[in-house]
């Protein structure tokens, strides 16, 4: 059974201020919201047992890097941005410079950020079409501040890796994946994530 997120189209006279939609994801906190810079909303289910523990899998290689590195910071999937365009976006790992991050208020970082992350990630979910995972990733290398992404495809075995202004690059069945020189030193290990 294949589950689609739920996209809800909502007239530009409804349209939720960046308040009201932080206030909306807080009291809906068992699912995956997102908006899109049209300001529709995509509600998506849980992921499945095995998507979660590969994806923590992909948060804890990510977050025991950085605390090493000491750089910047890095987030969850269940950590939403604000987008230059409006979009409001959760990838599934991301990671901040420290010195990006500061500029914002305490006000700003306790909601969705106004920021894109330096790095995101987003895992493939059995359940997800490849084409708006791709999408999304396009969305982020126009973002100011974004440097790398990576979107992982487990079905396929295939990571794409996205560099803002430069063309998509596909690594087949890779063992690992190098951060550099984005993320020094940072290599995430494939084998718990097939």
């Amino acid at each position: 059974m294949r589950l689609s997120p739920l996209v809800l189209q909502i007239p530009p006279s409804m349209q939720m201020t960046d308040e009201q939609f932080f206030d909306f994801c807080q009291v809906n906190r068992d699912l995956r919201i997102e908006m899109n810079q049209f300001g529709e909303i995509s509600i998506m289910p849980p992921t499945g047992s095995e998507t979660g523990y590969r994806g923590g899998n992909i948060f804890g290689q990510l977050w025991v890097w950085s605390e090493k590195d000491g750089t910047g910071i890095c987030f969850d999937s269940s950590t939403g941005f604000t987008l230059s365009t409006g979009a409001k976006r959760s990838p599934d790992a991301s990671w901040i410079k420290l010195e990006r991050w500061n500029t914002l208020s305490s006000e700003q970082q306790q909601r969705f950020a106004p920021i894109c992350p330096d790095f995101v990630i987003e895992l493939r979910s059995p359940s997800d079409n490849l084409q708006p995972l791709k999408d999304k990733m396009a969305e982020y290398m126009q973002e100011p501040g974004v440097q790398l992404g990576w979107l992982i495809d487990r079905k396929h075995r295939r990571v794409y890796i996205y560099r803002p202004g430069q063309p998509e690059e596909i690594l087949e069945n890779p063992e690992t994946v190098s951060g550099e020189p984005v993320l020094p030193g940072f290599i995430l290990n494939m084998n718990k994530v097939w």
